[in-house]
């Protein structure tokens, strides 16, 4: 709990060595590395800048296995630096009320170190209140498995705060993305990229496919040179529903179609088109590179590899706030798909009609040869359009029901107590409905605006 967050002395020699419940958010990062879990879950990784992996394969055989990105082999051969396999229920323990700041660390050209990192990490893996505040790359990136996160927060990182690769089919709930910078380097290396970039497979005709729904997220842009709320690539196919995004400076819906890397797009090899992809229902899956007649229940069994889908189409975005995304091309993309349709129940919030219930910014600067307006406090609590939700996350297990919209609720700020992002002042927990006294909403029991009951 947040109880059980530690404190020590302080340490002057050290720059992060000081209690973790104060200070101040200054500009820095790759000052000490990162965490990184490899387990035995299911990945795609036939291909890496557009050559074969080893030995590995397009089909979900269960024997790909790939080396993680800033780790090196002691010798040929040498295991511990590899993840992957055929247990996508492996457990790699549980992680919680963990805030990773200033982290991350460049290793060599296009070789940096993320925040937190997993690959492979089966869904009996417990991760649930995770920081990252300042990293010099990524926030979170996952390579494949069914790993689920809740109650994510990710702050002013080099590159994309959560980056999706290589057929993840996990899940995620309940999440705050502040897009920002950490360092005056390159977008990418210090400047924040995109807020969700989500790869689906290497190569994109392989086996397993990024297949996820992720609810209640709210993502905050960089208004002036921020890049894509959600980044699209390799056939990955991913619901959001019960959402805020708002103050991004590109597209709320960005089609790269590939990764860059070589991987071949949508509608390669007789996989679905990107249009396709947001037309064909869930729990459709592609026969290309399938593994040969598994039984029902095997590891590959398409029924076992991808659960998280039960309704909806594959790619959308529902049930969802969109605020001063003021860029021209802002829903360009979004509205070929549909994504405004009165359909989908979302809503484009007017003006003076803001889904949070306050954001502070710093003046412009410059970094990285971009303008950034870095947040500097915010109450990230729903407000407005975000308070009631039309539909909410299923009680399965994992999800929470929910019935609002955005990663928190009118009555309480979950970042209190535990976060660098509560230490340094940068979040208002005034006015928190103590766990308890409830909020007034019918189910909710415990007062943090869920329905518990």
């Amino acid at each position: 709990s947040t109880a059980d967050v530690g404190t020590w002395d302080d340490d002057p020699e050290h720059a992060t060595g000081k209690n973790p419940k104060t200070g101040i958010w200054r500009e820095g990062a790759n000052e000490w590395g990162n965490l990184t879990l490899m387990g035995n879950g299911l990945i795609s990784a036939s291909h890496f800048d557009g050559q074969p992996v080893g030995d590995n394969t397009k089909y979900p055989t269960g024997m790909n296995e790939k080396q993680m990105e800033g780790l090196t082999a002691d010798f040929p051969g040498d295991t511990k630096v590899l993840y992957g396999g055929m247990d996508d229920n492996d457990d790699s323990g549980s992680i919680r009320y963990l805030s990773i700041r200033y982290a991350g660390r460049v290793i060599g050209l296009g070789n940096e170190l993320n925040g937190l990192s997993l690959g492979a990490i089966g869904r009996d893996t417990d991760i649930s209140h995770v920081e990252i505040m300042n990293n010099v790359d990524d926030g979170i990136e996952i390579w494949g498995g069914a790993v689920c996160l809740d109650h994510i927060s990710i702050w002013n990182v080099g590159d994309d705060s959560l980056d999706v690769d290589q057929g993840w089919r996990g899940k995620a709930q309940f999440g705050l993305i502040v897009q920002g910078y950490s360092v005056d380097a390159d977008q990418g290396s210090g400047v924040g990229d995109n807020c969700i970039e989500t790869d689906g497979a290497e190569d994109s005709d392989a086996q397993p496919v990024t297949t996820t729904s992720i609810y209640n997220f709210t993502v905050v842009g960089q208004p002036i040179d921020g890049d894509g709320g959600t980044t699209w690539r390799d056939n990955a196919r991913v619901q959001y529903r019960n959402c805020i995004f708002m103050d991004l400076g590109d597209q709320l819906v960005r089609f790269d179609g590939d990764d860059g890397d070589g991987a071949n797009g949508y509608g390669y090899n007789e996989t679905l088109s990107w249009e396709e992809t947001w037309t064909t229902d869930a729990g459709t899956h592609s026969t290309v590179n399938a593994a040969t007649d598994p039984a029902p229940g095997a590891f590959n069994h398409p029924d076992t590899l991808y659960q998280v889908q039960k309704d909806g189409k594959l790619a959308e975005i529902k049930d969802s706030v969109f605020f001063r995304n003021l860029k021209n091309n802002a829903y360009t993309e979004a509205d070929l798909r549909g994504v405004r349709d009165a359909e989908n129940n979302n809503v484009t919030a007017a003006s003076d009609a803001m889904p949070i219930q306050r954001i502070d910014r710093d003046a412009p600067a410059m970094r990285g040869g971009l303008t950034m307006l870095r947040v500097t406090d915010i109450n990230p609590r729903a407000s407005r359009d975000a308070v009631v939700s039309v539909a909410y996350a299923p009680a399965d297990g994992f999800f929470t029901p929910a019935p609002y919209r955005g990663g928190f609720s009118p009555y309480y700020n979950w970042l209190e107590g535990w976060t660098a992002a509560d230490a340094y002042g940068m979040t208002d927990i005034s006015g928190n409905v103590e766990i308890g006294e409830g909020s007034g909403m019918a189910g909710d029991t415990n007062g943090d605006g869920i329905v518990n009951a």
